[in-house]
């Protein structure tokens, strides 16, 4: 069986955006038929994604995120709020589940 990815997906406070982003995010993961077993999503805050990310295989974030530290890909999730560019935050999620 194939190991699930867990996909943390964060925001400044780590409650409205993020969550508004993960159910964007799983409304298109659903539309392009990945299946939700494939991953399981998680919340923090921005400030919390470097203690948490050795619990992660990636993360999305929808503030500007840079730290050389974490060794997961970082996506920025910003599109996921605007439409703008979605559909290449999408693609490059479905390429860190393969």
């Amino acid at each position: 069986m194939e190991e699930m990815k867990k996909i943390l997906v964060a925001c400044g406070a780590g409650v409205v955006t993020s969550t508004a982003a993960m159910n964007k995010l799983q409304e298109e993961l659903t539309a392009r038929g990945v299946d939700e077993t494939k991953y399981k999503l998680g919340q923090s805050s921005v400030a919390e994604v470097q203690s948490l990310a050795d619990q992660y295989d990636m993360a999305i974030t929808t503030t500007q995120y840079d730290n050389d530290e974490i060794k997961i890909p970082v996506i920025n999730g910003l599109p996921l709020l605007t439409n703008i560019g979605a559909e290449k935050v999408i693609d490059e999620v479905i390429a860190n589940l393969d």
